[in-house]
């Protein structure tokens, strides 16, 4: 296969920018009418913030980019770093000690209660200047956000705690089955968010209203709300039926050494694997240290090399993984390159195929990509950017 690794050593991860533009294209055209809030937290899942901003940027143009979102303050604080100085939404709850820090990176919060909303409003007193947030609606998911049956109780409420040092600009809820293929549930928490937004009382303008994430943004037409809010959708993990992206994020690692061995050689911690007869084994420079999944290697886990499937063995450990290379039909050499995630010739192994593997999903793997793992950025012209 191609290399475009020259100066990494060891392992990496090829992050496709054409590939991310177009997934983001196609959510955008899904879209229609709805602006965009891409999700880039956890370090755009696992990919580097600050270049996949740029790509966004790149993308999109300013009418189309209505935010950034992310989960947690000190991402917002990331973005001014990067020079980002358009809106932030931080969409988790920040806890009682970050509201400060918050209204001085000049951040949009998802408020869920009426003490998150007090807090904001002293924060903003503190800043001397109007504060921004949005409310979660609570439709089913559970983990956080005003009950969504009560809104005629907490809207009020709110209203008034936000008084003047606040400006109530949006209300969301978040679908918690919108990548399954009935649609009921999702129905059925977009009707009670749209009933707990008849409750509410009115605001000085129309609030921004918004709930489709990547699965309902791409696969249910309608539901977009005033802005979608796409996430693992743009970095190549599957959305649901009908929601399949491009593959954006490839990992691949050198393989360090070759060797030969007998039959009855053992590998690994606890020797759960033993040759059975005269093997080719090949140890490639990654492991559960660099996020590739402990388990992944009972699970019947793979790697491409040479455009061909080889099998793991033995368990994989914090820093190696070895595979099988007896049934290639030439000899590979230590420093050749192996494909963990991505495509190697005529074969590909998609993130999701990992993730169903360790009974996982794809957010986990990308996000769990480690940070001793070089990012190595392919732009559309094919160029390499380290």
């Amino acid at each position: 296969m191609s290399d475009p690794s020259t100066g990494v050593s060891r392992a990496w991860v090829e992050v496709d920018e054409g590939a991310l533009r177009r997934n983001l294209r196609r959510v955008r055209d899904a879209a229609g009418a709805s602006a965009l809030v891409p999700m880039l937290k956890a370090n755009a899942y696992g990919l580097g913030m600050g270049p996949v901003l740029e790509m966004v940027r790149r993308e999109t143009s300013s009418d189309e980019l209505w935010a950034i979102g992310v989960a947690a303050v000190a991402e917002g604080e990331e973005l001014r770093r990067l020079g980002w100085e358009g809106r932030v939404v931080v969409f988790s709850p920040a806890p009682p000690g970050e509201f400060d820090r918050a209204a001085r990176a000049g951040l949009t919060l998802a408020l869920s209660d009426l003490g998150a909303v007090q807090r904001w409003a002293d924060a903003a007193r503190g800043a001397g200047r109007l504060l921004a947030f949005h409310t979660e609606i609570d439709t089913g998911m559970g983990r956080a956000g005003f009950a969504a049956a009560d809104a005629a109780e907490w809207g009020p409420r709110v209203a008034r705690a936000a008084a003047d040092l606040l400006e109530w600009e949006g209300c969301f809820t978040h679908f918690h089955s919108a990548d399954e293929p009935a649609p009921e549930p999702t129905d059925e928490q977009q009707r009670l968010f749209l009933r707990a937004l008849g409750e509410l009382p009115p605001g000085p303008a129309r609030r921004v209203v918004h709930s489709a994430n990547s699965a309902a943004a791409v696969r249910r037409a309608g539901f977009g709300g005033d802005v979608v809010r796409p996430g693992i959708f743009l970095y190549g993990g599957s959305a649901g039926p009908g929601a399949v992206p491009e593959a954006v994020a490839s990992l691949r690692a050198r393989i360090a050494l070759v060797r030969e061995v007998e039959p009855g050689t053992t590998c690994g911690y606890g020797a759960t694997y033993t040759a059975r007869r005269r093997e080719r084994w090949g140890t490639l420079a990654i492991g559960y240290g660099d996020g590739l999944p402990r388990g992944l290697s009972p699970a019947g886990g793979e790697a491409l090399v040479r455009g061909r499937r080889v099998p793991m063995i033995g368990r994989i450990s914090m820093d190696v993984t070895v595979v099988d290379l007896t049934d290639l039909p030439e000899a590979v050499e230590a420093g050749e390159v192996a494909t963990l995630i991505g495509r190697d010739g005529g074969e590909t192994i998609k993130v999701d195929e990992v993730a169903s593997r360790v009974g996982t999903i794809a957010y986990e793997v990308l996000t769990g990509l480690g940070t001793r793992l070089p990012r190595v950025y392919l732009p559309p012209d094919g160029t390499r950017n380290p």
